[in-house]
């Protein structure tokens, strides 16, 4: 028990990360970028820092990480503003220093064989999947990643129009990101708000035109990878039981330690042995969907 509980933390790196730049975007987000070379090293797409925002809180906050660098030692997170350490994280200027802890928590994996990723992120949500996207283009396998994406808010990136054709999806649906764009791999944003170019409606309404256009020999090469708000994971997961496939969420939950101390972020999953409590933030973040007994109950209640 003892290994166990203690097996994650040679992983974990104490650092004076120093803020290298900060963009803000409409909705009172922004987005960081922290030289952090341990934890840029070590990060995978899903897991996040444990950052303090201030000195005068001491309470820190998990946040999730969008990009990394390992060649330059910098990491990139995304972040809408709630409470008081983040509003103090939003006024932060290049040159200042903050403590972080890092990186924390099993990201995603993918399954050989399973070469059409389907992502899908929702809010702050969004960050590991772009992370996973960027991850899978530069892997040596010929992944055919898809992004979908949904927001209640202005989406924190420079949103342009996609040249990458989604046939599957009406022709008035090209919003896209532009990192995404430059990348290629193909995305598609949806919300509620009417925002120009977007989807009208639900994440998960976008994904299943998609998974319909599809052959079933083409579905056989679908996985489905999602991180946001728990109503969206619960849709997410009752599509990919719809559909037969497999899919990794990435939980959200209220942290205090955030490295598997306190206990305070658990959650009923379903082991080799029996129902279990797993901590979130260093036995997860990233589960298997059908795994989790909370989306497994949404299921029977949809």
């Amino acid at each position: 028990m003892k290994k166990n509980a203690r097996s994650h933390r040679a992983t974990l790196f104490v650092e004076d990360t120093e803020v290298l730049s900060v963009k803000a975007f409409p909705g009172a987000q922004y987005v960081l970028r922290l030289h952090s070379p341990k934890c840029a090293k070590h990060a995978t797409a899903g897991s996040f820092i444990h950052l303090q925002c201030d000195e005068s809180i001491l309470m820190r906050r998990p946040i999730s990480m969008m990009r990394a660098s390992v060649e330059d030692g910098w990491i990139d997170i995304l972040f809408k503003v709630v409470g008081e350490g983040l509003q103090a994280l939003g006024q932060k200027k290049p040159g200042d220093f903050l403590s972080s802890i890092g990186p924390i928590g099993h990201g995603f994996k993918a399954t050989p064989g399973r070469n059409r990723p389907l992502l899908i992120g929702g809010g702050v949500g969004i960050p590991p999947m772009i992370f996973l996207a960027d991850t899978l283009r530069n892997n040596d396998r010929q992944w055919q990643p898809l992004v979908i994406m949904g927001s209640e808010i202005p989406f924190p990136f420079e949103c342009v129009d996609s040249t990458i054709d989604c046939d599957w999806v009406s022709p008035d649906i090209i919003a896209t990101m532009s990192l995404l764009e430059d990348w290629g791999i193909p995305a598609r944003l949806a919300s509620l708000e009417n925002f120009a170019g977007t989807y009208r409606g639900y994440v998960t309404d976008v994904a299943e035109k998609f998974l319909r256009s599809l052959t079933d020999r083409e579905l056989q090469e679908v996985e489905i990878f999602s991180c946001g708000p728990t109503p969206m994971l619960k849709a997410v997961a009752k599509l990919a039981t719809d559909y037969g496939l497999p899919c990794q969420v990435s939980l959200e939950e209220y942290m205090a330690c955030a490295v598997g101390g306190c206990a305070g972020c658990t959650v009923m999953v379903k082991t080799n042995d029996g129902p279990a409590m797993k901590r979130v933030c260093v036995d997860g973040p990233v589960f298997a969907a059908t795994s989790v007994y909370s989306l497994e109950h949404a299921l029977q209640e949809i």
